[in-house]
């Protein structure tokens, strides 16, 4: 579903990503994770051209993100992003969230966009918060509103930014809970993450970076199991964030 293949990408002349590649097959969720300033968000906001690249290529179902020809919006409305920061409209309600680009993007009538929405809403637990505008909500609510907008595009693939990091600890699970779903149920997904739960308990692949390079991609039982067999990079990583 997704093809990362020698990207590499400057911001001047300090490089940020250097030549990485990986793929997300149809159906598996992989765990991008590294320490901090490692390129993590980087690469996946490459994914739905949301930062551009100067080397490489990525394929998104098929289609050539970095290729000028592309119809970019058209590839983000097939490609959910859910950032740190939620990113939703402060002015509109839950509901408007939810519709405004099914309307304006997709061409769904009004009312088709609603009871998608609705629906939407009742599957991440807030369907009694529908007319709340996003101030009124915690983040943990507000996150879960911010996937159920992605979802509402019927994407093809859902990248996750960081999803829990700008959450109170109490509102972590809440979230974590709808995207296990998710996993659970099929969606492709690539997720840059510090919570190794998560890992541990969806992930088919670990995607492990640092300073702007792909160090490790296996699958999650030999990161997290055959540690001594991993870079040393990624010991020192694994020691400091599962010791607690």
């Amino acid at each position: 579903m997704i093809e990362i293949k020698n990207v590499s990408k400057w911001y001047g002349s300090f490089q940020v990503l250097d030549d990485c590649s990986t793929s997300v097959a149809k159906g598996e969720v992989v765990v991008v994770c590294g320490p901090s300033g490692s390129g993590k968000s980087t690469l996946i906001k490459t994914v739905n051209a949301l930062e551009p690249f100067q080397k490489g290529e990525i394929i998104v179902d098929g289609i050539s993100v970095g290729d000028p020809k592309t119809d970019l919006p058209r590839l983000r409305s097939r490609v959910g992003m859910v950032f740190q920061h939620f990113e939703l409209f402060p002015h509109l309600s839950v509901t408007d969230n939810l519709t405004l680009a099914q309307v304006k993007v997709l061409r769904r009538s009004r009312e088709e966009a609603v009871a998608r929405a609705g629906r939407l809403l009742q599957r991440v637990g807030l369907a009694a918060h529908k007319d709340k505008f996003p101030g009124q909500l915690s983040g943990g609510q507000q996150q879960r509103v911010a996937i159920a907008r992605a979802l509402s595009m019927d994407p093809v693939a859902m990248l996750f930014d960081e999803p829990t990091s700008a959450l109170d600890p109490e509102m972590v699970n809440e979230v974590l809970d709808v995207m296990i779903d998710l996993a659970r149920e099929g969606m492709t997904m690539m997720v840059v993450t510090h919570e190794m739960g998560f890992a541990r308990k969806v992930a088919h692949r670990v995607v492990f970076m640092d300073a702007g390079r792909i160090v490790e991609d296996c699958a999650k039982d030999e990161f997290f199991d055959s540690a001594s067999q991993r870079s040393e990079r990624a010991q020192q990583f694994l020691s400091k964030i599962l010791s607690h």
